[in-house]
């Protein structure tokens, strides 16, 4: 199956915001929308956008699963920021949690190094 997806989240400041995520995403935003939203294409069809949109903010839940998740948390520390939490499951998928300005939680999992 094919899965595309273009994932919205709300804040309060774009600017703020923008910067932010590129510290965890580790690139600019692909696509600027005026004074209102930041784009960047995580792969092919897969995008992640933020949106000034000050009355929703701070509610988002998005995870990503990636396929080198120590890799992924190591580049974001150097980028400085650290989860708020980290998550182990009985299945031994890990997953990072770290929140944005507003609050919004996003989440890098993987599964454990072989």
């Amino acid at each position: 199956m094919d899965i595309d997806f273009f994932v919205g989240i709300a804040v309060t400041d774009l600017r703020r915001a923008t910067a932010w995520y590129e510290r965890l995403i580790g690139a600019p935003p692909t696509l600027i929308a005026g004074n209102t939203e930041a784009v960047w294409d995580l792969a092919e069809h897969r995008s992640l956008y933020i949106e000034r949109r000050p009355e929703h903010a701070g509610h988002a839940l998005f995870s990503l699963f990636v396929a080198d998740f120590d890799a992924w948390v190591t580049e974001i520390a150097g980028r400085g920021l650290d989860p708020v939490r980290r998550e182990t499951y009985g299945d031994g998928v890990r997953k990072a949690v770290y929140r944005d300005p507003d609050g919004n939680e996003i989440g890098i999992g993987g599964m454990p190094a072989e």
